[in-house]
């Protein structure tokens, strides 16, 4: 059976699938990062979890895998096939895509994980059939995704799509990215978590923690989660302001409270728009799984030989 590799590269683990051409998850499995031993051992992780996927697929489907497609945080040139900087991952300027071609003998996609997982979400997810679709995941941080026609915009320097560094709150909390008030100081699912455990008290205490607590009326929670979403819709309406998306798809951790997010922010949109179009808001589709689908969406773009559109639909 034709398929693809898809790896999707996060801090600690890494999530792999093989990919039918009509979209469906042949073959999953999970593997740590083992960024504990540096970055060479995470780099030689992914090699081997890459070669052990196209030993699957010939036992199994009865032929190696076509192509590979492969997501990874941080800063990414795409076009080179460098994966150029990941804090949590320690690596500088690693040309993993020639390390994969070589490993592996098959043409190599490299993507950002965010705007891979955007991709998914456009093509067949919660995004699918907008023209035009901003993805935003709001988990330790926030990032987003610009979608034109099926594709993934990556801008001219591969930085398109980091809505997280817009200033919501100038002169406000520092960012490790040098400014300060930048939107995920404030509504990144790290930052509600920080907010909370300091207004309850518990070190301990998350974000989810926090949605449950909003849920049952705590005005402490409600005060947190109001500033959190305050922030969120300023962000959010400089960015539908720039891009006027059509459907605006919204993921990561701290979208796992559903309505207790969704219904406020909403509201707060719409607040704040005057001569704007109000996108539809919705949540994210695919869960944990828009990497390796963006992934091999990568992959399966790299063997299409027409016109380097959608494969998967």
């Amino acid at each position: 059976m034709r398929h693809v590799i898809a790896l999707d590269v996060g801090g600690t683990g890494m999530k792999a699938a093989l990919v039918g051409a009509d979209g469906t998850l042949l073959h999953q499995d999970r593997r740590p990062t083992g960024r504990e031993r540096g970055p060479g051992a995470v780099v030689d992780a992914i090699l081997g979890f890459a070669a052990d996927l196209r030993a699957h697929g010939v036992e199994h489907l009865g032929e190696p895998a076509a192509a590979a497609g492969v997501a990874v945080p941080g800063i990414v040139d795409e076009a080179a096939g460098i994966a150029a900087y990941a804090a949590n991952l320690g690596w500088r300027d690693v040309p993993l895509r020639a390390l994969l071609t070589e490993r592996l003998g098959i043409p190599v996609a490299l993507g950002h994980d965010v705007r891979t997982g955007g991709l998914a979400e456009g093509r067949v997810g919660a995004g699918r059939g907008a023209d035009r679709f901003l993805f935003v995941a709001l988990g330790t941080g926030i990032a987003g995704a610009i979608g034109v026609d099926g594709r993934v915009e990556a801008g001219a320097h591969g930085f398109a799509g980091e809505i997280g560094h817009v200033v919501v709150r100038p002169g406000g909390t520092p960012c490790p990215c040098g400014q300060r008030g930048c939107l995920e100081r404030f509504a990144s699912a790290a930052a509600v978590s920080e907010a909370w455990a300091a207004a309850c008290g518990d070190p301990e205490a998350d974000a989810a923690d926090c949605a449950k607590a909003v849920a049952s009326g705590d005005p402490n929670a409600v005060r947190v989660w109001r500033q959190a979403v305050d922030a969120l819709a300023d962000g959010l309406v400089t960015a539908l302001t720039l891009l006027d998306p059509r459907t605006l798809v919204i993921g990561g951790g701290l979208a796992e409270a559903g309505e207790t997010l969704f219904t406020p922010l909403r509201d707060a949109v719409r607040d704040r728009v005057t001569f704007q179009k109000l996108p539809e808001i919705v949540p994210a589709a695919l869960g944990d799984t828009a990497g390796c689908r963006g992934a091999g969406l990568l992959a399966w773009d790299l063997l299409n030989t027409t016109d380097g559109m959608e494969v998967l639909t």
